[in-house]
């Protein structure tokens, strides 16, 4: 599954990845490949970003939006 991670400034990350978890304002959820197209709302915490190589890439957040598409 292909990732864009985005800030108001710059495109901070791109990539195919296998998973990442997010938190939503109803609580933390997770985002596998296949998964239904949805559009959610972030509140603060941290964005866990699983690299198809296993490594992890953390980058944290005041507030945003999840869109999953197709």
């Amino acid at each position: 599954m292909h990732v864009v991670v985005l800030t108001p400034g710059k495109e901070i990350f791109s990539g195919e990845i296998k998973s990442v978890k997010v938190p939503g304002t109803s609580g933390q959820f997770e985002i596998l490949s296949g998964h239904a197209p949805i559009v959610s709302s972030l509140q603060e915490g941290r964005v866990t970003i699983k690299t198809m190589d296993g490594a992890s890439k953390v980058f944290g957040i005041d507030k945003g939006f999840v869109e999953v598409l197709n």
